[in-house]
């Protein structure tokens, strides 16, 4: 058995240097600056991070492959450059295995076998095109030119690079079993609502927030092209966005109903308002993620359009809580989920470093922050008394189930997706992170799940913020969660 594994070892070795010299034989063009410029600009994944930057700032699925790729390029990187190579030492070609004119000025003295670029290249193209294949077939050329430019540049054996490929492809196709893919089908609901005809915006009162998403585009001109007629205000910042809504409409003859370009923060608070107003509301997604926007099925200005012109509308469930002390008495509407915990302690850190740093980085560094300093929280919840480091309350049921849900397949099922992570059993941060590893978390005992329409949390160690859609909400020590059926009109096709 050993003897064959030399053997096969040393096959491999002869077909390596020859499928170099056919590569060093190639004549002098143009190609080689550019393939040594791309070689160098993976060093790092900096050229895939340039790149995920430019899909993220398209909303969809050109965005979902942005971030799953660079979920990728962790694992991919962590798998060939921590693991492949400290296991399977080899060396690097020498450099007169390739012209002068193509080697780089600084290589890499690490392990030669696998090539990190080239796992890097694939695990993002790879996950992109899962996302989106039209995005994908403008990433993959470029992966695979990646890939042989190591080869090229005579820093990777052509076998080093074929491992790394294969690494890359595997880690990209793995993160399905934590992230699944989202079907893009909009969420079902078997209740239809009346609402009226709004042509051009006629009677409609729309706020518009424009700083809302990453790519700094001012929803403005977009409301404004989908309803002409239309009154259009901007959240003031002085001023709570629920009682500026509450005095527009009241100084207002007739409102007949509401629109709101922005993020799910926005539209949640604009929902509030539609709801206890029983107004219908037309949404134009122009967030970061859209996740409302998204189970409802309405994904860009056109589509809200349409449906507004022709009075499409069904009825969907709303979240409610009311919270009682810290703050006194409130109450408050959400779309799509609440939290206690570490979220809402990192929604406020995260706030905090976005006054001098971009919103992505200091999202990461808040959760970093938040983990590592986390808190248990002593509750009880609907009268059982246990400890939790956090707690999350969705509205609706959402998919699927497990640490990381992702959508809902029915927006009127009436009940409270709750989910979260025990603190009174030892080791239960280690315990929950094995267990959603190897994907395990419905057969544990530190991470529970229900479906409720009703959830009573009462702190009984002091006070706490809840999260609301991403935003830090009032303090207090206890929290009544509802299900509000049919809450809220919403127009869609």
């Amino acid at each position: 058995m050993t003897h064959q594994l030399i053997q096969a070892f040393r096959r491999v070795g002869r077909t390596d240097r020859a499928l170099m010299r056919r590569s060093a034989a190639l004549p002098a063009t143009r190609a080689d600056d550019a393939l040594m410029a791309l070689s160098r600009s993976a060093n790092k994944s900096r050229l895939w991070w340039g790149v995920a930057a430019v899909l993220a700032a398209q909303q969809g699925a050109t965005r979902r492959g942005a971030l799953r790729g660079v979920v990728a390029i962790a694992g991919a990187s962590a798998a060939a450059n921590l693991i492949g190579k400290p296991l399977f030492p080899r060396r690097r070609p020498a450099e007169e295995e390739v012209p002068m004119h193509r080697r780089l000025r600084k290589r890499p003295t690490s392990s030669s076998f696998p090539s990190g670029h080239s796992a890097s290249a694939a695990a993002f193209a790879t996950a992109v095109t899962m996302e989106s294949p039209r995005a994908g077939l403008a990433v993959i050329p470029v992966a695979l030119a990646v890939a042989y430019s190591r080869v090229h540049t005579g820093v990777h054996w052509p076998s080093d690079v074929g491992v790394g490929l294969g690494i890359g492809v595997g880690v990209g196709l793995a993160t399905r079993h934590w992230w699944p893919l989202h079907d893009d089908v909009p969420a079902r609901t078997a209740h239809d609502a009346e609402a009226p005809e709004m042509v051009d915006g006629d009677d409609m009162l729309v706020l518009v927030n424009p700083n809302s998403g990453v790519d700094g585009h001012d929803p403005t001109e977009d409301a404004r092209h989908a309803w002409p007629k239309a009154e259009i205000i901007n959240p003031d910042p002085g001023q709570d966005l629920h009682a500026q809504l509450e005095a527009e409409i009241d100084s207002r003859g007739t409102v007949r109903a509401l629109g709101v370009a922005g993020g799910d923060g926005t539209v949640a608070a604009v929902a509030s308002v539609a709801a206890e107003r029983g107004l219908p509301l037309a949404l134009i997604p122009a967030g970061t993620l859209n996740h409302f926007a998204r189970d409802v099925g309405v994904r860009s200005m056109p589509d809200a359009d349409a449906a507004t012109e022709v009075g499409n509308a069904v009825g969907i469930d709303l979240g409610e809580v009311e919270v009682e002390g810290g703050d006194g008495e409130a109450h408050r509407w959400f779309v799509n989920t609440a939290s206690l915990g570490g979220y809402p302690e990192m929604v406020r850190l995260r706030e905090k470093l976005q006054e001098k740093h971009p919103k992505w980085p200091s999202a990461a560094i808040a959760l970093a922050r938040t983990l590592r300093h986390a808190k248990p929280l002593t509750v009880r919840l609907n009268g059982k008394r246990t400890q939790v480091w956090l707690l999350f309350v969705g509205n609706g049921t959402y998919a699927p189930k497990g640490f990381a849900p992702s959508r809902r397949p029915a927006l009127d099922t009436g009940l409270l997706d709750v989910r979260y992570l025990r603190a009174d059993l030892p080791y239960s941060r280690a315990r929950f992170l094995l267990a959603m590893i190897t994907r395990t978390l419905a057969a544990s005992h530190v991470y529970q799940e229900l479906d409720v329409s009703e959830l009573d949390v009462e702190l009984l160690d002091g006070h706490r913020r809840v999260a609301t859609d991403g935003e830090v909400g009032p303090l207090g020590n206890r929290f009544r969660f509802r299900s509000r059926p049919s809450a809220l009109t919403i127009y869609r096709l």
